[in-house]
């Protein structure tokens, strides 16, 4: 059947694939041996690289974000969307951000983040795959929900107990349910997809989607969901861990618009950043994320790290506001009372600090010699410097400013000299480490006790 690529205006041959009946599941066990780990199998076929025309970024830190964690209140939920709002900037570089629906507080919430009346990012649901579950989207009057189709054999199969014939039958139902009931559009998650049968099941269920959305006129998303973390980002990589083959089979062979693709990965082998950047590098617009990567098991792409490769990508922010960033890091330390390591990266205390002696006297030279980038103007995280012996009564002063807020105690002053004095006494005892920040304090409070009271 031949298609003309919208992009590119060129005909291509895309042939119509139909699901595969199979008696028992294909559990693809050449390379998920379970009592193994899993294989990285390449086949040395190479995709072009088509990143997307548009890129965004959506949301699920109040989906996905909370199956692995305390539940959010409603004003944090409130807080943390006007946040991604502000983040995102007036042009949508955040697009959307999906919700729960279910219990009576996730309506509230729904609700009240719906009266700030922002644009972006736009308010949608999750639901499962039961026709019942879209009375919950109508009540809440949203114009776009996600619904789960899992997408493997160990779901269908295992899981779901059925065909791939039946369980197919059953989402082409309650899709077309949906795009009755009034919805803009619609997002079909596919679960699991980096263990499912792409030939056998994936492309011919996504090319008939892609049927029912060009009969419905509206838009049918497709979430490719990396639910176990399996992805992985290399050129040459085999489906259905390979996401350069996989979002390009999509795009060229199911007929998927880019726009209408969405990453979702998680943590599971330590890929979710450099995977979701390789889905948009590949044609798929939208990478999925949460805030601070908070999310099932190992958690999802942080969002603040997308918003950081999006700039990186091209070339600017596009309205976004980076020092929100900080703003979100320390709402979840301060408000939220999340465990947030020192190191990591943008919001963690200690991400632009340096500690080892020849880099902090490096710093004290030209911050630019140990600094990723400006964080004082970009994140309005100023760079800091631990104490060692390389120092000196000027790191320390600069510490002191920079931890009590004082901002005017001069190297000379006395109390410094003091706390000089117990650094060097520290290394010449044969310490290799540099002085903590609660070691620090102990001494800016004993030696400079005014500025505690």
């Amino acid at each position: 059947m031949l298609h003309k690529d919208p992009r590119t205006g060129l005909l291509e041959d895309k042939p119509k694939y139909e699901v595969e009946e199979i008696p028992e599941p294909d559990l693809l066990r050449d390379v998920f041996p379970y009592a193994e780990v899993p294989r990285t199998i390449f086949d040395g076929v190479i995709v072009p690289m088509e990143p997307a025309k548009e890129m965004w970024i959506t949301d699920t830190t109040f989906r996905d974000g909370q199956q692995a964690r305390p539940p959010y209140t409603v004003k944090q939920i409130v807080d943390l969307y006007d946040m991604l709002h502000r983040l995102g900037g007036p042009n949508g570089v955040i697009r959307a951000c999906e919700f729960f629906l279910y219990s009576d507080k996730d309506k509230e919430a729904v609700r009240k983040c719906l009266e700030l009346k922002h644009k972006y990012p736009e308010v949608t649901g999750w639901i499962r795959a039961t026709k019942g579950d879209f009375q919950l989207v109508r009540e809440m009057g949203l114009q776009e929900t996600g619904i789960l189709t899992s997408a493997s054999d160990y779901h269908i199969f295992h899981k779901f107990k059925k065909t791939r014939l039946q369980v197919m039958a059953d989402y082409l139902d309650l899709v077309r349910t949906a795009l009755d009931s009034g919805l803009r559009s619609v997002r079909c998650h596919l679960e699991d997809i980096t263990r499912a049968d792409f030939y056998g099941f994936i492309i011919p269920y996504t090319q008939k989607l892609m049927d029912l959305a060009a009969e419905a006129k509206k838009p049918i998303k497709i979430r490719l969901c990396d639910t176990m973390g399996y992805g992985l980002p290399y050129p040459e990589a085999s489906l259905p861990r390979g996401i350069p083959k996989m979002v390009h089979a999509m795009i060229h062979e199911a007929g998927v618009p880019g726009e209408w693709l969405e990453w979702h990965g998680h943590n599971d082998f330590h890929k979710v950043l450099i995977n979701a950047q390789c889905a948009w590098l590949y044609g798929c617009a939208n990478a999925n994320g949460t805030l601070l990567g908070f999310g099932e098991r190992t958690g999802n792409p942080p969002l603040e790290g997308l918003a950081i490769e999006y700039a990186g990508l091209k070339g600017g922010t596009n309205g976004m506001d980076l020092s929100v960033i900080t703003e979100i890091g320390d709402y979840f330390k301060n408000v939220i009372k999340a465990d947030v390591p020192a190191g990591y990266p943008f919001v963690g205390d200690a991400f632009n600090t340096t500690s080892a002696g020849i880099h902090a006297d490096g710093v004290l030279k030209d911050e630019e010699i140990y600094n990723i980038f400006d964080t004082t103007t970009i994140l309005k995280r100023p760079v800091g410097v631990n104490v060692t012996d390389k120092s000196g009564l000027a790191g320390i002063a600069h510490w002191i400013n920079r931890h009590i807020g004082e901002g005017t105690i001069d190297k000379r002053d006395p109390a410094l000299v003091a706390i000089g004095e117990w650094v060097e006494e520290q290394y010449r005892a044969g310490r290799v480490t540099s002085i903590s920040d609660d070691e620090m304090l102990v001494q800016a409070r004993k030696h400079l006790p005014k500025y505690f009271k």
